[in-house]
C-alpha cells in the first residue's frame, strides 16, 4: 500500500462550486469608485456653489454655516452681515433643487430607456415636457401681470400629467400597450402640444410672450425652499418606486414573452414607470421650465460605465444627473458676471452633440445596447 504524497497533482472535484468569476468583483470595485468620485463631486460643487456669488463667503464658512444647521458647533458662520441670507436664502435653495430636478430627470431617464427597451430613449417620448409647457404658458397667457410662480408652476404640473395620461390611453388597444403605438403617439400628441405652445405666443403680449419663452429655456433662478419642499419628497418617492421595479426592468430586456413567462406583468409594469416618470418630470420641470437631454445623456453614460443592470443604473443615474444639474447651473450663473444664462441652453449645447455622437454610435452596433 502506498501512502499519497503532499506533492501529487489535486483532483478535481466535480461536485466541487466552481471558483468565483473575477469579473463581478470587478464591477463592484467600479461601482464604488464612480459613486466615490460622484459623492465627492456633489461636496465640493456644493461648497463652491455656496461661496459663488455677489455677496462673499469662504469655503470654511459655507461648512461652518451647514454645521451649525445641522446642530454642529463647529467651523466659522459668515463673516459678511448677508453672508447667511445669502447662502440660506438665495444659495442652498437653488443648489438642492439642482440636485432634485438633476436627479428626477435623470431617474426617469433610466427608466424610460428601461422600459422602451432602447438607448435613445427619453422622457419627452411620451410628452411629459411639451405638456408641462403648454400648462405653464396657458397660465401665463391667461393670468397675465397677475399671475404668480407657484400658479405657474400648479399649471405647469398639471398640464405634464395630463399629456402623459392623453398618451397613455390613447395608446391602448384592446387592454395592452405596444412600444411602438406608444411612442407614435408621444410623437402626435407632442406636435398637437407645440401647436398649442406656439398659438398661445401667438396671441399672448409682449410681457406675456416674453415670460414663456424665458421658462421654456429653463432656469432656477426662482428657487425657493417652497418649491423645494414639492419637488423633493416627488423626487425621493419616484426613485423609491424605480428602485422597487428594478428587477422586473432587468427581466423586461430579456423580451416581453421572456418577461411574462417569468412572472412579470409587463403591461402593469408600463402603467407604474410612466406614471413614475410623469410624476418625476412634471415636478421637476414645472419650478424650472425645459430642461432638455439630461434624461437621455446620463443613463446612457451611466450605462456605458457600469453596465445596463437597474440595480446599479437607477441610483448612480439619480446621483449623476444630480452632479450634473448642479455644475450646469453653477455654469449658468458664473460664466457672466451678472448674468443668469437659460440653464435648458446650457444642457443642450452638451446633450445636442452627444446625441448624435450616441446616434452614430448606436447605428454602428445595429442598434444593440450601448
Amino acid at each position: 500500500m502506498t501512502s499519497p504524497t503532499t506533492d501529487a497533482a489535486p483532483r478535481t472535484d466535480p461536485a466541487a462550486p466552481a471558483p468565483t468569476p473575477t469579473k463581478p468583483a470587478h464591477g463592484a470595485r467600479r461601482t464604488t469608485l464612480v459613486v466615490g468620485g460622484l459623492s465627492v463631486a456633489l461636496v465640493v460643487l456644493t461648497v463652491v456653489a455656496g461661496m459663488s456669488g455677489q455677496v462673499p463667503v469662504a469655503p470654511v464658512e459655507v461648512l461652518g454655516s451647514l454645521a451649525h444647521h445641522l446642530g454642529l458647533d463647529v467651523g466659522p458662520l459668515p463673516a459678511h452681515p448677508q453672508g447667511e441670507n445669502a447662502l440660506w436664502i438665495v444659495r442652498f435653495p437653488r443648489v438642492v433643487l439642482a440636485l432634485t430636478v438633476g436627479a428626477s430627470l435623470a431617474c426617469a431617464g433610466a427608466l424610460m430607456q428601461g422600459v422602451f427597451g432602447n438607448p435613445l430613449a427619453e422622457p419627452g417620448v411620451i410628452g411629459v415636457s411639451s405638456g408641462a409647457a403648454v400648462g405653464a404658458s396657458t397660465a401665463i397667457v391667461l393670468g397675465g401681470s397677475l399671475v404668480a410662480g407657484p400658479w405657474i408652476a400648479a399649471a405647469a404640473f398639471a398640464g405634464g400629467l395630463v399629456t402623459t395620461a392623453l398618451v397613455y390611453a390613447f395608446a391602448r388597444s384592446n387592454g395592452r400597450t405596444e412600444v411602438v403605438t406608444l411612442v407614435l403617439t408621444g410623437i402626435a400628441v407632442n406636435a398637437f402640444a407645440g401647436g398649442l405652445l406656439a398659438f398661445l405666443v401667438f396671441v399672448a403680449d409682449a410681457a406675456a410672450r416674453e415670460q414663456i419663452v424665458f421658462w421654456q429655456l429653463g432656469s432656477l433662478s426662482g428657487a425657493t425652499w417652497d418649491a423645494v419642499a414639492v419637488a423633493l419628497p416627488i423626487a425621493l418617492g419616484g426613485i423609491v418606486v424605480a428602485m422597487l421595479v428594478r428587477t422586473r426592468l432587468d427581466l423586461l430586456a430579456l423580451g416581453e414573452r421572456a418577461a411574462r413567462h417569468l412572472g412579470v406583468d409587463v403591461e402593469r409594469l408600463r402603467l407604474v414607470v410612466v406614471a413614475v416618470v410623469a410624476l418625476l418630470v412634471s415636478a421637476g420641470v414645472a419650478f424650472t421650465g425645459i430642461i432638455a437631454f439630461v434624461g437621455l445623456v446620463v443613463p446612457h453614460l451611466v450605462r456605458m460605465v457600469l453596465g445596463p443592470s437597474h440595480r446599479t443604473l437607477i441610483p448612480v443615474s439619480a446621483l449623476a444627473g444630480a452632479v450634473l444639474l448642479l455644475a450646469a447651473d453653477l455654469f449658468a450663473r458664473t460664466a457672466v458676471d451678472n448674468v443668469d444664462l437659460p440653464l435648458g441652453m446650457i444642457t443642450s449645447l452638451i446633450g445636442g452633440p452627444f446625441f448624435f455622437w450616441l446616434l452614430r454610435r448606436t447605428r454602428a452596433r445595429q442598434g444593440g445596447w450601448a
